[in-house]
């Protein structure tokens, strides 16, 4: 992470942070990370999912989803090298986005996240799959049936 702060620091520092009562100074601190560049967020993605804090993992991949289309690709790649599923990136996109960006997203890495936006549409319900498959049909976007 930036400032010389690796990301394997972050799960220690929660516990501190949770244990002198600053839960919430821990949800600032998520958010703040949430918005660092994505190889950077799938370090800190993947150090807290190692340490046993999945809901803090999750919490910090729902909130990068504030990120422009074009840099879910990046952080989708990134999460991937860093041994971290994209899965909880790509669903909390998709449950927030809509199909369109979702084609967006597609658009930067056509091979790998084509099948895998349907897939995390597929997640949130039947008729949010349809509009993705469909977004990704306009688009000119490869079918990924």
């Amino acid at each position: 992470m930036r400032g010389g702060r690796p990301a394997d620091r972050l799960p220690a520092l929660a516990v501190e942070l949770h244990r002198a009562g600053l839960d919430a100074d821990w949800a600032t601190l998520l958010w703040e990370v949430s918005s660092l560049p994505p190889a950077e967020l799938a370090a800190a993605a993947a150090a807290l999912g190692a340490t046993g804090r999945p809901d803090d993992c999750a919490q910090l991949l729902r909130q990068g989803v504030a990120r422009p289309a074009g840099e879910i690709a990046d952080a989708v790649a990134a999460l991937e090298r860093a041994g971290h599923g994209a899965q909880a990136l790509l669903g909390a996109f998709i449950r927030v986005r809509t199909p369109q960006d979702a084609a967006r997203v597609a658009a930067g890495d056509p091979h790998r996240l084509v099948p895998r936006l349907p897939a995390a549409a597929r997640a949130v319900s039947p008729a949010r799959e349809r509009d993705v498959v469909h977004a990704l049909r306009v688009a000119g976007i490869a079918n990924p049936a």
